[in-house]
């Protein structure tokens, strides 16, 4: 069957978000508030932790979300993001805010739903929500404006047999996710377990002088890693070519094709990352990941954790991410807060005995080796449903 050209707005309705009053935002609530934040740049629904914001007043019915709603992202909060679509994952959880605009009154009989939300995700259809935006500093769409955007679409059969296509590789990252996530809280727990409440293996029988056990002690964080600033960029210094520079939005979620590079051919050895190295993002939001995503190059603004002979990288981990409050509560900065050097000399850590961090390092390696396999799966499903998708949606490709 040839396929048909139509225009969104002959499909379905785009739905402007409700204007949420700020004075009831909070940092928890009945329900979260979504925003363009809670989208991926090349799709999909994105989890926002403690950045999550929520609302506290009083909400209209009709802009509580349901699970299965396609929700489009009509403000470029951060640039690719216009026009990506997301679904709700659960109902009477989240609101629709006014950024966002949400897909009512679809035609089933001529638009499968999964169909639309990667439709939405190719290239063609966000070039088109993007050239019709409007603004200098944030770049806005609206329904009318999305309703414009033209598209050309095969049989309802085929449409979903390239959605049932597309949604397998969807799902097997996400259950990948999901474990990825069991995985590091598994360790996390362990950690705190062990070395916040000090339930560790043969506590009882430990003799304590003063507040800690015998044979911990208080230790600062510059005598457990060497901390390395990343290398300072200039924007001629940056392109498409090349190692991936990674900056903050790299540590939050990976590399993209959003992601300024650099041959690296001129670049202290120092500054190279590999699979497993532990950065700590001390400029604006403060992160301590591991990075997993291939080579790659340090930018300025971001630390390469390097443990002594003190400990591991997985105990740093959670050492560092224990002690965010009193880094925070030392960052200077009128526009940018960051972390002094000296900080690392003044916030300390509870070190334990070196065969409690073996038997630590032993339980966490287990874990971060899974976590690593299963992250370079994600790639290679991410990178074959990224190949797959523009020719499924072109119909170069049949199902």
């Amino acid at each position: 069957m040839k396929w048909q050209k139509a225009k969104l707005a002959q499909l379905f309705r785009v739905k402007h978000g409700f204007a949420f009053k700020s004075e009831f935002f909070d940092t928890s609530g009945p329900y979260a508030l979504l925003t363009p934040g809670n989208f991926h740049e090349s799709g999909g629904f994105r989890e926002r932790g403690e950045k999550q914001p929520y609302y506290t007043g009083e909400v209209p019915p009709a802009y509580i979300l349901s699970e299965g709603d396609i929700i489009v992202a009509m403000t470029e909060q951060e640039h690719g993001l216009l026009g990506s679509s997301a679904w709700v994952p659960e109902s009477n959880s989240y609101l629709h805010n006014q950024r966002l605009g949400r897909i009512v009154d679809l035609d089933e009989a001529r638009l499968h739903k999964r169909f639309l939300y990667y439709l939405f995700n190719t290239r063609e259809v966000r070039a088109q929500i993007s050239g019709s935006a409007s603004g200098t500093k944030v770049r806005h769409t609206a329904p009318e404006r999305i309703g414009r955007v033209e598209v050309t679409l095969p049989s309802l059969d085929e449409q979903q047999h390239i959605a049932e296509v597309l949604t397998a590789y969807d799902e097997l990252m996400e259950n990948n996710r999901r474990r990825m996530t069991l995985l590091e809280e598994a360790a996390r727990q362990l950690y705190a377990e062990w070395f916040v409440s000090l339930r560790y293996p043969g506590h009882p029988r430990t003799r304590r002088t003063d507040t800690l056990p015998k044979g911990w002690r208080a230790v600062p964080f510059s005598d457990l890693a060497t901390f390395v600033n990343g290398y300072p960029f200039k924007p001629d210094e940056l392109g498409f070519d090349g190692l991936p520079v990674v900056k903050i939005p790299e540590l939050r979620k990976g590399v993209t094709d959003k992601t300024p590079r650099n041959t690296g051919e001129d670049i202290p050895e120092k500054y190279l990352l590999k699979d497993g190295d532990l950065l700590f993002s001390w400029s604006g939001t403060l992160l301590i990941e591991f990075w997993y995503d291939g080579p790659a190059i340090l930018n300025q603004h971001l630390f390469r954790v390097e443990p002594t002979e003190l400990c591991s990288a997985a105990f740093l981990l959670f050492a560092l991410r224990e002690a965010l409050p009193r880094f925070t509560n030392q960052t200077v900065g009128a526009t940018m807060k960051h972390i002094r050097k000296a900080a690392l000399t003044t916030v300390t850590t509870t070190l334990p005995p070196r065969t409690l961090l073996t038997q630590f390092d032993d339980e966490a390696s287990i874990v971060f080796r899974q976590i690593l396999n299963l992250r370079q799966q994600n790639q290679k499903l991410r990178t074959a449903r990224d190949l797959l998708l523009p020719r499924l949606m072109s119909g170069e490709i049949s199902v």
